[in-house]
């Protein structure tokens, strides 16, 4: 498990708690702390850890400063991790207590280099787009790798993702306790990687020819992973986002316009 956390510890404590339910135990958790004030100094995110280490899933909180954006920090995890699969969590997202063991079985059932559940953002239950999900497209059979870019008609899959329709799409295609997997553009939040094959990507290790206020890193990775060896999206999401203010103000520059298109 793989958390990057900045300047959020009570959200960061609701992430961790959602790990330490999880119905499987003994992975182990890597945190990338660049907060103003440690996070191991707040009593939820204390407690968060010892629960998780009382279920056996040991907990290392590492002091990452100074920032030098969202990539290196990504790579800093990386180059922490070291069994076959690597879960990118954000500090903002509670987990269903089967999401772990529904998306390593789904990874390892498909063999693709990535899967990952798009985050419900439950304040817009209410809000239906059904022009949003026109592009929904499951994969039937073996994924395959593609190659997607912005001015293919598969860049459109994004607004998948958008609010709360990871829920409404569930709904409508019947997706229940199981799992489906689906063609993504690329998955916000929670995705769960074959580490070796991210790595033999170039994992996020492009960090120093982006600004350090950048967005979109893990677009860039995982673009690249799914052009070599596939990715998917799973239904039903297991995920949840917080809805916290982003702590990514500055988009100006996006990793896909340094990395990709250079």
């Amino acid at each position: 498990m793989l958390v990057p956390t900045k300047d959020r510890p009570g959200a960061l404590a609701v992430t961790l708690a959602g790990l330490a339910a999880q119905s499987v135990t003994g992975f182990r958790v890597v945190v990338s702390d660049q907060s103003d004030t440690p996070v191991d100094a707040d009593p939820l995110v204390a407690a968060a850890v010892r629960i998780l280490e009382h279920r056996r899933s040991p907990v290392e909180l590492l002091r990452h400063v100074p920032p030098r954006g969202l990539a290196e920090q990504r790579q800093f995890l990386l180059e922490r991790a070291r069994r076959r699969h690597a879960l990118y969590l954000d500090d903002d997202v509670w987990l269903e207590p089967d999401a772990l063991a529904t998306m390593t079985g789904a990874l390892d059932e498909l063999g693709c280099g990535f899967v990952g559940y798009a985050l419900h953002g439950l304040s817009y239950r209410e809000d239906r787009r059904p022009h949003e999900l026109t592009a929904y497209e499951e994969w039937t059979g073996q994924v395959r790798p593609e190659r997607v870019r912005r001015d293919g008609p598969a860049w459109r899959r994004h607004h998948l993702h958008n609010a709360a329709n990871p829920l409404h799409l569930a709904e409508k295609v019947g997706a229940d306790r199981g799992w489906r997997a689906y063609k993504v553009a690329w998955i916000g939040g929670c995705v769960l990687y074959a580490r070796e094959r991210l790595v033999a990507c170039g994992g996020f290790a492009f960090w120093p020819s982006v600004p350090a206020a950048h967005a979109g890193e893990d677009v860039v990775a995982q673009l690249r992973v799914m052009e070599r060896h596939g990715g998917a999206g799973l239904l039903p999401s297991r995920a949840y986002h917080l809805e916290l203010p982003t702590t990514v103000v500055d988009r100006r520059a996006e990793c896909y316009d340094y990395v990709l298109e250079t």
